[in-house]
């Protein structure tokens, strides 16, 4: 299974790294919403793209070593 640390930019610049070892590629990490929904506007809510990029990729490496990096 592949094994990825991601960076996540939102539109107001913020980035998250995060991993995901289930190889999903839908999972854009857990941040708390409320804290996301603080950093737009009424108009930036209904309209925003989110991105999200992978940095490192293993398929053999172990979760720890994952979450290491």
């Amino acid at each position: 299974m592949l094994k990825v640390v991601y960076k996540v930019t939102y539109p107001n610049g913020k980035i998250y790294v995060g991993s995901d070892i289930t190889e999903d590629i839908r999972y854009f990490g857990s941040p708390d919403p409320k804290y996301i929904a603080k950093d737009f506007t009424r108009e930036q809510y209904r309209d925003f793209t989110v991105r999200r990029e992978v940095l490192w990729e293993s398929e053999t490496a172990s979760v720890s070593e994952v979450l290491r990096k």
